[in-house]
């Protein structure tokens, strides 16, 4: 059955299961105790690991299989969690995911899991594994105890018992090639054809097609049926160039049978999931679950089952993308339709075009929340990127994340993630102290990194905020001039806030060591130029002593928004109703000159006023000659603004169209919209005129 139809659904499905996968562990480390999670995150492997075989991808299946076997003992209370078997099963996962990136990218799925797998048997053993090296220990007690490093199934183990009683030799032979061989995949060749000569090659790790693409670190192992003595074996393989090592073993029916013991016991011990065989072709991932879901021995778990079934489906991006360009050419005639019904006066047209409208109104609504995504997809990953990296960096952190239901438009969602992962990587190796720092200073050991998500007006605020030791500008400074970035006449005139801003300069950084982490002078610059090129802003606000929030403001969406249209001379601007505060009229005489800026009282107090016509040198208006001016009130955060215009067009749904690489960056303007009649207006960024 040609399995290529369900790929796509393998590879969404798979990544939603590590994630869950990767979720659960992180809960199940902060309760270790709740068996009901483990029963969670054995059901995700058990499906995983069917829709891996199913799939025909047998190195995930075989890994997941080994994670499943080390479940099962914890959900049966046979084994308690510890922190070991934590980041063994972390490595697990990690490995899993590479697999699922490596099939993503039209690979096979194979990686060498090798160490990982030996640290799970060794958990399921009751044994604490090995640090670095076990893999190559257990590979060479494998060829004197018979410890199954190669796992023999049922077939293989019956032709070398066979081979025995017919008075063949059946040998366990290990080979490590000098690491300074060019060409290690042809020497492991010369061995098999040389093997192959004199006997039979039962089953090898790693397996002859990774041997062949050079998929092994200098070392295989094998079981060989053959005539010739072990030590006559070893003679020959050395014979050849470039081998550093052989050792083969002979075993006996002993022997074989014991190291089939072991193999059983493992499998007694292992999960009593069903086959592999159970999980249906035509729906990969449906069938494991029912079946695991059976199979909790009566206990009612917290999973999420029902007879409705799912009434979701996956749509390719692009698909949307169309769809919201089809939809942005329907508007701009939905307006040029309506202009034109107030033009010609005919009723039955007139009435016409309100229905229409209003059918488009809500096949926009529709449109709009199909490409609206919750920001929990990107946030979902970050408390095990926390997690680990404070484990790296020997601190106590605790990850609070808030409004992850907060919805953003599908295109800022797929940009956002690296920005993010830069803020949350600073606050953890910048913003907390050490823990020696913290208890000195009166704080707790452990650190608290808030994630919060929420909407204002057509934006959304992400705010990263740390309780940390803050920012102190002085510091800053000083490494801006350390850095060469300003010099230090520059740096007396800088105030604090200014001071701040220098931690998004190209190649600034404050820390003292280059580590794994940070300290290249690469990040805040980057999460700078990528939000604005978003649409968006970042804020830095800190205090020193208590900590540092940083503050980065998106668009709702990048495609349709409401705007109000003015009319300056014979130019329309289309300014951003989310943005607006309020409109209204001003006398000539209200207006103020305080230290040279024009000002106007509004609301008990005083804001500046600005002239677009003025600011964009509109030639044909002169706002000195009228009595009075209408005025936009525009706000960003607490700071407000007042705009001078002409005329009030009237408020419109307007579709935001880039003003192309071939246009310089133009202060003030954030994009342009084709009006009904045709015309093009340009889209006031408020937040401009407000910095």
């Amino acid at each position: 059955m040609d399995m290529n139809q369900y790929l796509s659904m393998f590879i969404d499905e798979s990544n939603d299961h590590l994630q869950s996968l990767n979720e659960s562990m992180m809960g199940l480390e902060a309760n270790p105790e709740d068996i009901s999670i483990v029963q969670v995150i054995f059901r995700s492997a058990h499906t995983l690991k069917g829709m891996a075989a199913t799939m025909g991808f047998e190195d995930l299946a075989s890994l997941t299989h080994q994670m499943e076997n080390v479940l099962d003992l914890v959900r049966n209370n046979k084994l308690r969690m510890q922190d070991f078997i934590f980041d063994t099963l972390f490595k697990s996962l990690d490995a899993l995911e590479s697999m699922v990136e490596d099939i993503t990218g039209g690979g096979e799925g194979k990686a060498d899991v090798t160490a990982i797998v030996s640290s799970l048997q060794a958990i399921v053993r009751g044994e604490v594994p090995a640090a670095a090296g076990a893999a190559a220990e257990v590979t060479a007690a494998a060829a004197t105890t018979g410890d199954a490093q190669i796992s023999l199934d049922e077939f293989q183990y019956s032709v070398l018992e066979q081979s025995l009683q017919e008075g063949h030799q059946v040998l366990y032979v290990d080979v490590a090639i000098r690491k300074d061989c060019q060409l290690k995949a042809v020497r492991a060749y010369m061995v098999f054809d040389l093997l192959e000569r004199s006997g039979e090659v039962v089953k090898s790790f790693p397996s002859v097609q990774d041997i062949e693409q050079e998929k092994f670190d200098y070392g295989f192992s094998l079981y060989y049926i053959t005539q010739k003595d072990a030590s006559e074996i070893q003679r020959m393989i050395l014979n050849l160039s470039e081998i550093d090592k052989v050792t083969a073993v002979a075993l006996d029916q002993e022997s074989l049978s014991q190291m089939a013991q072991e193999m059983s016991a493992a499998t007694a011990e292992a999960s009593p999931a069903a086959p592999v065989q159970e999980s249906s072709a035509s729906a990969p991932a449906k069938a494991p679950a029912a079946s695991a879901a059976k199979e909790e021995n009566g206990k009612s778990a917290p999973v999420r089952t029902g007879g409705a079934p799912s009434r979701t489906i996956r749509v390719d991006i692009e698909r949307l993308d169309v769809l919201m360009n089809l939809f942005s050419e329907l508007l701009i005639d939905r307006v040029r339709l309506e202009q034109l019904a107030s033009e010609v006066q005919n009723g039955d047209l007139t009435e016409t075009v309100e229905h229409m409208g209003r059918v488009s109104g809500d096949l926009q609504n529709i449109v709009m929340k199909l490409r609206m995504v919750p920001v929990d997809t990107v946030f979902n990953r970050f408390p095990r990127m926390v997690r680990d990296l404070a484990k790296s960096l020997d601190k106590k952190i605790d990850l609070v994340v808030t409004g992850a239901e907060t919805e953003l438009d599908r295109t800022v969602i797929d940009e956002i993630g690296d920005p993010l992962v830069h803020l949350l990587r600073n606050a953890v190796d910048h913003g907390v102290e050490s823990i020696q720092d913290r208890l000195a200073s009166g704080k707790s050991d452990t650190g608290t990194v808030n994630l919060r998500a929420f909407h204002s007006g057509n934006h959304v605020f992400i705010e990263i905020e740390d309780d940390g030791a803050g920012i102190k500008p002085q510091k800053i400074l000083q490494s801006a001039i350390k850095k060469g970035i300003i010099t230090q006449e520059q740096a007396a005139s800088y105030s604090d806030d200014e001071a701040i801003q220098l931690l998004f300069a190209p190649g600034f950084s404050t820390a003292e060591v280059i580590s794994d982490v940070s300290g290249r002078g690469v990040g805040l610059d980057v999460v700078k130029s990528k939000i604005t090129s978003l649409g968006g802003n970042v804020v830095v606000y800190s205090t020193p002593g208590k900590g540092t929030n940083f503050s980065v403001q998106l668009p709702l969406t990048l495609s349709i928004i409401a705007a109000m249209l003015v009319k300056i001379g014979s130019e329309k601007y289309a300014i951003p109703l989310s943005s607006i505060v309020e409109t209204g009229i001003v006398k000539n005489t209200q207006i103020r000159t305080i230290h040279g800026n024009r000002m106007i009282e509004f609301r008990n107090s005083h804001i500046p006023l600005l002239s677009l016509s003025k600011f964009y040198a509109v030639p044909d208006f002169d706002e000195s000659t009228e009595e009075e001016t209408e005025i936009v009130v525009v706000r960003k955060g607490e700071r407000l603004v007042a705009l001078a215009v002409q005329d009030f067009i009237g408020q419109n749904e307007i579709v935001i169209k880039n003003l192309g690489k071939y246009l310089p960056e133009v202060q003030g303007i954030s994009g342009a919209t084709i009006l009904g009649d045709g015309q093009v207006a340009l889209i006031i960024d408020p937040n401009a005129f407000i910095k």
